[in-house]
C-alpha cells in the first residue's frame, strides 16, 4: 500500500512538472545570445566621380595649335556672348575628372564644322580628338564617343545631305578606336529628300 502511494505522488509530481502553468521543461526560458564573431571589415564604397568643372571652351579652343585658323575663325558670338560651341561633360577616357567634348557650329545654320574631346592632365586639358569635316557633331553614348557625320554628293543643298556615317569609338591604349560605323542612305522619294532608309549599312571594328 504505502509502495502505490509513493508511486501515485511521484506521478503528481511530473504531470505538475510538465505542465504550461509551471516552470518546467517545457519552458526554455530566455534565448542565449552568442558572442558576435568579429568579420571582415567592411569593404570602402567607390568614390564618387569628380564634380564637372565648368570650362570656358571658348578660350579652350582659341589657344589649342591643333584646332586650325578656319574654326577658330568661326568663334565669335552669334548673339549677345552667345557662342555656337556645344560642350558635353563625361566619361570617356577612364579619367579620374570629366572629359570634354566640342562641338563647334556655324551661326547661321548650325553646321557642325569642328568636333574635340579634350582629357584633363595636369591641371590642365589634352586635345585626345579632333574632326574639322563639314555637318559634323558628336555625343557621349555610355561612355563611348559617337561622331555623326552628314554626306553630300554632287549638287546636294546643305540642307538635304544624301546620307550620314554614324561612327562610335572607344578609348583604349591612351587613343580613340572605331568600333563600329553605321552609313543612313537617305531616301529622295519623300518629301525633298528627308527620310533614312530602314537597312543601314553596319560595319563593326572588333
Amino acid at each position: 500500500m504505502g509502495t502505490a502511494l509513493s508511486a501515485f505522488a511521484a506521478v503528481g509530481l511530473l504531470i505538475s512538472g510538465c505542465s504550461t502553468g509551471g516552470t518546467g521543461t517545457r519552458d526554455e526560458g530566455a534565448a542565449v545570445t552568442s558572442p558576435v564573431e568579429p568579420g571582415a571589415p567592411t569593404p570602402p564604397r567607390a568614390s564618387a566621380p569628380a564634380p564637372a568643372r565648368t570650362v570656358d571652351a571658348v578660350a579652350l579652343l582659341r589657344k589649342d595649335p591643333a584646332v586650325s585658323p578656319r574654326v577658330k575663325a568661326d568663334l565669335k558670338p552669334c548673339g549677345e556672348d552667345a557662342y555656337p560651341v556645344d560642350t558635353s561633360y563625361g566619361n570617356l577616357t577612364g579619367g579620374t575628372a570629366p572629359d570634354l567634348v566640342i562641338n563647334v557650329m556655324t551661326c547661321g545654320d548650325s553646321v557642325g564644322v569642328g568636333t574635340y574631346v579634350y582629357r584633363e592632365r595636369n591641371e590642365g586639358y589634352q586635345n585626345v580628338f579632333a574632326t574639322e569635316e563639314p555637318a559634323v557633331y558628336a555625343t557621349i553614348d555610355r561612355g563611348e564617343l559617337v561622331v555623326t557625320q552628314q554626306v553630300y554628293a554632287k549638287g546636294d543643298p546643305l540642307s538635304f545631305p544624301s546620307g550620314e556615317d554614324v561612327v562610335t569609338y572607344s578609348w583604349a591604349d591612351t587613343k580613340f578606336s572605331e568600333r563600329y560605323r553605321v552609313r543612313n542612305d537617305y531616301s529622295r522619294a519623300v518629301g525633298n529628300g528627308e527620310g533614312a532608309v530602314p537597312a543601314p549599312t553596319v560595319t563593326s571594328h572588333d
